[in-house]
């Protein structure tokens, strides 16, 4: 079905069709004309030629999302859903591609949206990260996703300076002035070759709090997965040691899974004897027992504002989202 065949069962002309499919505010035509193009256009099955109007506009009303491994994980799965709201509301389909970081598929994956002209390209990562794309020419605005990219300044990044403090006045509102551990603490992460800005941005803020407040951590144990078995066997060596820390500021969720296991084979309380702060808020950290308070991670409204930048063409270069605390039960007030 055609525009013309919509026209002809509502009894008015193409141009006065296409301007009440289309949305014009000042057509002038009656609330009857309105209600005849639509109720025609519904009976008739009639879906605008999206093509065509992309070459009359030079706007196809779409978006690519484009990310290592994003989709099928579901720790960062947040960052999609956001983009995909904020897409939805602005009125534009986003497609959603996935490259598990090999550069071949990176070229295959931008060479295919390129293709198909869409208005804009969120590049995304599942841990920020420095993002190195293929030399390829894309004249397409971009915004990069919990990552950065030298050719490409706009970016969106969670505040991780911001919650690397807000974790250490969890603590302190709670009391805590000695017998701090810090699990997870990395040299490659902070500084060397494998360098997280945003880890390095987290413990920038963790080291300045505490020592704004005249605190030293009584120990730091090194980590470099920050998986559950590490920070098991990391909190099971404090655990043993003559003077036991009485809380710990864990790097990241994943970490204090494992010291949550430690403290329990230990016949330890959570946070009787013990008292847990994290990063993240993995989904799992809400069904501990007790919960586990952590640093949340933005993800859904990183993901919007991601596609808010795209399409409204924002001034600013990096937007850093803060990052909630989110309180549950494994801090202890003293």
């Amino acid at each position: 079905m055609t525009l013309a065949d919509v026209a002809r069962k509502a009894g008015l002309s193409v141009s006065a069709a296409s301007m009440i499919l289309n949305g014009r505010p000042d057509t002038r035509l009656s609330q009857d004309a309105h209600d005849r193009v639509h109720a025609a256009a519904s009976e008739l099955g009639y879906r605008p030629n999206v093509a065509a109007r992309g070459l009359k506009t030079d706007k196809t009303h779409t978006i690519a999302f484009i990310s290592d491994v994003v989709a099928t994980t579901r720790f960062a799965s947040g960052l999609i859903k956001g983009a995909l709201t904020a897409a939805e509301k602005a009125g534009h389909v986003m497609m959603v591609l996935e490259t598990g970081g090999e550069p071949k598929r990176e070229t295959e994956a931008i060479g295919a949206v390129l293709d198909r002209q869409v208005d804009g390209i969120v590049f995304a990562t599942m841990r920020a990260r420095e993002l190195f794309l293929p030399e390829m020419a894309i004249e397409t605005p971009v915004v990069m996703l919990n990552a950065t990219n030298a050719r490409f300044p706009h970016a969106v990044l969670p505040d991780e300076y911001g919650g690397g403090r807000s974790a250490v006045a969890v603590l302190t509102d709670a009391g805590f002035r000695d017998g701090i551990a810090l699990l997870g603490q990395s040299d490659e992460k902070e500084r060397g070759l494998f360098r997280s800005a945003t880890v390095a941005q987290r413990v920038a803020g963790i080291r300045d709090a505490m020592a704004e407040n005249g605190l030293t951590f009584a120990s730091e144990s090194s980590s470099w997965l920050w998986e559950p078995d590490e920070g098991y066997e990391a909190t099971k060596k404090l655990l043993a040691r003559k003077v036991r820390p009485s809380a710990i500021l864990s790097m990241n969720d994943r970490l204090a899974f494992g010291a949550y296991q430690a403290a329990l084979e230990a016949g330890l309380s959570i946070p009787d004897d013990l008292s847990i702060v994290s990063f993240d808020n993995d989904e799992l950290a809400a069904y501990l027992r007790p919960g586990l308070t952590t640093v949340a991670l933005p993800h859904e409204a990183m993901g919007a504002r991601a596609v808010e930048m795209l399409l409204n063409d924002d001034p600013v270069r990096e937007a850093l989202i803060p990052m909630e605390v989110v309180h549950r039960d494994s801090v202890l007030s003293r």
